[in-house]
């Protein structure tokens, strides 16, 4: 059976990773989740994400999750624009995640950026999920 939302996939296997205080979680390898690694490891959520192949043709990225004092980074990671319902915004009404303590991620015609960066480049987009 296929995945209908592998965003949500990934986001479930941080959260629940974190829950079991692992150092690394594996999740299946694709465009749209490096870029959203990508600006999770430049906003400092994560420590870093490698690409391993262990057989052809099914490429893995190794998420290495982020703590502080025991204390996972990530309080709270959750979809917001899902298959059923897409949630796009334009610059003026991009959200802010507890008053900007956390970041939306954004997919902007710019590529996928946090709302931080979104809003220095003045654009708007679908916006993927928050964390905090």
């Amino acid at each position: 059976m296929t995945m209908t939302d592998p965003l949500a996939d990934m986001l479930t296997r941080i959260r629940n990773g974190q829950r079991a205080n692992k150092s690394i979680v594996p999740t299946p390898a694709s465009k749209l989740r490096g870029a959203v690694l990508e600006v999770l490891k430049s906003e400092g959520y994560i420590r870093g994400f490698t690409r391993r192949e262990p057989e052809p043709g099914k490429a893995v990225f190794e998420i290495e999750l982020k703590y502080n004092e025991g204390r996972s980074v990530i309080s709270e990671i959750h979809r917001v624009s899902r298959p059923g319902r897409r949630v796009y915004s334009g610059i003026q009404e991009l959200p802010r995640v507890y008053s900007g303590l956390g970041i939306s991620i954004l997919s902007t015609p710019r590529g996928v950026l946090s709302d931080i960066e979104a809003r220095k480049q003045n654009v708007g987009g679908e916006v993927l999920c928050q964390v905090f």
